[in-house]
């Protein structure tokens, strides 16, 4: 029986590329059994195959080469029990994260969808919409910078926020809104599980009855669409209760065309409770 072998042929037996091998040879993880003092071939031996099998299994189960070494040096069943149970948390976060990420992109596919059902464009409907918590980040500009505001959204929380997929927006307070001030935006905003942010950043857009209006158009075309939303705030006797919600429901960087783009407005009312 064969009882040595080269680095080319342990590469074939274990589907492994040499240059790992000879990696592993430079951390003194796996080490040839001798190498030749003439060639300076490597030369492995068939007691090795174990040790190289153990290797493979622990990186496959996502182990860091230095935690494969101490398991390999310590040899003891807790510390690898340690090691896994670990690797085990990290594994189980990312399957945490995928699912959030899944659920995202579910609801994304849906918000699309819904967008390009043309019977709501310029039509005003009224609401009945849950609690949404949003992280907030408020500096006053225009819609030419709107853009920056998200970005500057996006790095205040410690926690990443996912532009693409999740509902991120722009608002406009209420006191500008009563002012009839619409080319100016108060805050950008992104909607987020209840709980999952810092509270500092939390913005809680009440269950209410909203007005909405969908649109053919980016934030620059919001204004009229707002005077549109005033007007039938007063014919039908409605005050605003808190700040409007603005989102462009498809990702402007993912369409070719203004026709294809199609942003909502919402605004929290309640009846007047005197004339």
């Amino acid at each position: 029986m064969k009882e040595f072998f080269t680095i080319g042929e342990i590469s074939k037996l274990f589907n492994i590329n040499k240059k790992t091998l000879r990696y592993y040879d430079e951390i003194d993880l796996f080490k040839p059994s001798y190498v030749d003092e003439h060639n300076k071939y490597r030369y492995y031996s068939i007691d090795q195959f174990e040790c190289l099998e153990t290797i493979q299994y622990l990186k496959e189960l996502g182990l860091t080469l230095n935690k494969i070494k101490y398991h390999l040096n310590t040899l003891n069943l807790s510390s690898i029990v340690d090691s896994l149970e670990y690797q085990k948390h990290i594994i189980d976060e990312k399957i945490n994260e995928l699912r959030q990420m899944k659920e995202k992109v579910d609801k994304k596919i849906i918000q699309i969808q819904d967008a390009t059902q043309l019977d709501f464009l310029e039509q005003i409907r009224e609401l009945e919409l849950e609690q949404r918590c949003a992280i907030e980040y408020k500096e006053d500009i225009s819609y030419k910078g709107v853009e920056l505001l998200v970005r500057k959204l996006a790095q205040v929380s410690e926690y990443k926020v996912s532009l693409t997929y999740g509902d991120v927006g722009i608002s406009i307070f209420k006191h500008n809104l009563e002012k009839k001030v619409y080319t100016q935006y108060n805050s950008a905003f992104a909607i987020v599980e209840e709980g999952q942010y810092e509270k500092n950043l939390i913005k809680v857009f009440p269950k209410a009855k909203y007005l909405s209006i969908r649109y053919n158009g980016y934030h620059k075309d919001a204004p009229k669409y707002y005077e549109k939303l005033d007007k039938y705030i007063s014919e039908n006797n409605y005050e605003i209760i808190d700040d409007s919600i603005e989102i462009q429901l498809v990702d402007p960087s993912l369409i070719t065309c203004k026709s294809e783009m199609v942003s909502e407005i919402q605004i929290p009312v309640r009846r007047r409770l005197y004339d």
